[in-house]
């Protein structure tokens, strides 16, 4: 085992989870995912750290050179993690000050292709694969059903496929099928009027159906990876679109104008644009998430079972398509992937497997939008005794001195207006007030305050900025993490969060119940409030035996309705159904031991979402 040494270059240390490996596969997953992209992105810019289980012994283990080619790996135990890495999942990035820590597999994913475009800004195609306005992932699975599936439960679902025995053929996880499902629905992309007119023009040109066969998987056997292979691999205007980004070509374009029918063809006419990759036409992060999984689940079917694979059509044929993307196969056997090679599939999802329908989909729907206002709801609630109250402002008029702090404490050096910067810094006035109120020395805050403090933000940016604010002042008792919620495994005594989005706001109260530690919350976007995997509204049993989902959602998207220009008394009922929303919550911490208080914010003009949910452990 080697001891790392710091250095004083700005190198950073990637630390993997390590459990035990088979051919071709390092477990748990997460950690062959995160080798197969530095692979593929060519990428040798951090420290790699196997952190192995108490059962595997450091001294005895030897890795298979067939796994980590090229890649030059440390193996540690968990006692010689960083202090701010031990509180949190791996997969974990940590910078050289040991302070700035990026944990969870897509916040990791994602600092890597940006460090490894950084490296070599040539490699502008590294940067393709955040998708869209570079949102691929970005979304954390706490509410992004799509993003859970990728980074969540696939990878969980293969691994406890691939511990069964196989005495008896295997009942196929219900996460693939999900996946296949993906595949089968049509493809949205910010053109997508535009391809698939093209689409329809080709189609009438051909005189044939839409020329991307579902679920026909090709048998053709690559062995180059050059842009003519992939031109004449490329027969649809679906495949033509995708390759185009991957060879560095222009995407397909017509210069003449469209025929007239083609021009004038309705929207419901036209033919849906079918998947190339996971997220539709293009090549992404989540195709690198799920390639080392599928590959491993489609080696003990092709082995074992292989007339299973007639239930995912459309995910064989992804799998061979995936082969042919540049520099793929190069990294796939840099980490011991040899692909299979599978043979054609003739028939479809929906012919082979006719309950595919009754499989959950992979994006939670929302309610349809409501007719009528909330006036029925609130009195539903008030005839079984639950009114609008809140606790009193234990301090109204209290403020910080904001002449005497450090400029760089001060929400004016945020980039912001000044009337902004004023009403945030009211904001503070009433988290401080409460936080200091409850604070001991020596106890650990999760966000804002004195003593030991923890900032964790999905968002870089955000935290850059914080890190920079925090060197000014020359703090040296605060860490940062960009992680979402679930990945912070560390104890701690106060969680605040002002204004935390939607349910991250129960996000952060579960977390501090979970803990056993004080929280104090500014809610905000109560209309982003939806059932996920983790939370059903109503919360509290008080509400659930009053409110069907559907009326909670009344009070949701009313409560969002307090913006300063609407009228007094449209904001009064915003104001109203915000306090019976987090009034839910509290009933719901009350009833796991807690003393809940939903407080105020004085003055109210310092935000339209101006309310407080202070909670206390009993």
């Amino acid at each position: 085992m080697k001891a790392i040494k710091k250095n004083l270059t700005e190198e950073e240390y990637l630390y993997l989870d390590f459990s035990h490996q088979t051919k071709g596969c390092i477990f748990p997953l997460h950690t062959s995912v995160t080798l197969f992209l530095l692979s593929y992105c060519d990428c040798k810019i951090f420290k790699i750290c196997l952190v192995v289980t108490k059962e595997v012994s450091t001294d005895s283990l030897l890795l298979r050179d067939d796994l980590i080619q090229d890649v030059e790996i440390q193996i540690i135990s968990r006692q010689e993690l960083p202090p701010i890495v031990q509180n949190c999942c791996l997969p974990a990035v940590v910078e050289r000050s040991d302070n700035f820590c990026r944990a969870g597999l897509a916040v990791v994913l994602r600092h890597i292709i940006q460090k490894s475009y950084e490296a070599d800004p040539l490699k502008k195609e590294l940067l393709e694969l955040l998708g869209f306005k570079k949102t691929c992932l970005k979304a954390c699975a706490e509410v992004s059903q799509w993003t859970r599936l990728c980074e969540l439960t696939i990878p969980l679902a293969i691994e406890n496929f691939l511990r069964e025995s196989f005495d008896q053929p295997p009942t196929i996880p219900v996460e693939i099928l999900q996946l296949e499902k993906k595949l089968s629905e049509p493809v949205r992309v910010h053109n997508d009027d535009k391809l698939r007119r093209q689409k329809l023009k080709q189609q009438k040109a051909d005189g044939a159906g839409p020329p991307l066969t579902k679920g026909k998987a090709k048998s053709k056997v690559h062995t180059q990876e050059t842009s003519e292979e992939l031109d004449s691999a490329s027969k649809s205007l679906e495949l033509k679109v995708a390759f185009s980004k991957l060879t560095v070509q222009e995407e397909p374009a017509t210069t003449n104008r469209e025929p007239s029918h083609i021009r004038k063809a309705k929207a419901s006419d036209l033919p849906p644009l079918e998947h190339v990759f996971a997220e539709g036409l293009y090549f992404t992060l989540a195709d690198i998430v799920l390639l080392p999984c599928i590959h491993h689940f489609l080696v003990i079917i092709c082995k074992k079972f292989s007339e299973k694979l007639v239930e995912f059509p459309l995910l064989t044929s992804w799998y061979q398509r995936i082969q042919e993307v540049p520099r793929v196969k190069t990294a796939a056997s840099k980490c011991g992937i040899q692909f299979l090679h599978l043979p054609e599939l003739l028939t479809t999802s929906s012919e082979q497997h006719p309950n595919l329908s009754e499989v959950p989909g992979v994006e939670e729907q929302n309610d349809p939008l409501f007719i009528g206002g909330p006036r029925p709801t609130m009195a539903k609630l008030m005839e079984k005794g639950i009114e609008v109250m809140f606790s009193p402002h234990p301090c109204p008029t209290w403020t910080l001195d904001w002449n005497v702090l450090p400029a760089a404490v001060s929400p004016k050096e945020g980039k912001m207006s000044s009337d902004r910067a004023l009403r945030k810094q009211q904001q503070l006035n009433n988290l401080v007030y409460v936080v200091t109120n409850q604070a001991k020395p020596g106890d650990r805050i999760v966000d804002f305050c004195s003593g030991g403090v923890t900032l964790i933000e999905n968002k870089e940016l955000s935290l850059i900025r914080a890190k920079k604010r925090s060197n000014e002042l020359g703090l040296n008792n605060i860490w940062f993490i960009q992680a979402n919620m679930e990945y912070f495994t560390g104890m701690f005594n106060i969680g605040v969060a002002l204004h935390a989005c939607g349910v991250a706001t129960d996000m952060v109260i579960e977390h501090c119940i979970k803990t056993r530690a004080s929280f104090v919350t500014c809610p905000c976007c109560y209309g982003f409030i939806q059932n996920t995997s983790k939370f059903n509204f109503p919360k509290s049993e008080q509400f659930k035996k009053t409110l069907s989902y559907k009326e909670h959602m009344i009070l949701c998207r009313f409560a969002d309705q307090t913006a300063a220009q609407l009228p007094p008394q449209r904001r009064l009922i915003g104001k109203q159904c915000m306090c019976l929303v987090d009034l839910d919550r509290a009933r719901a911490a009350e009833e796991c031991g807690y003393s809940v208080q939903v407080i105020s914010m004085e003055p109210e003009s310092c935000s339209p979402k101006n309310n407080m949910i202070v909670g206390i452990p009993i």
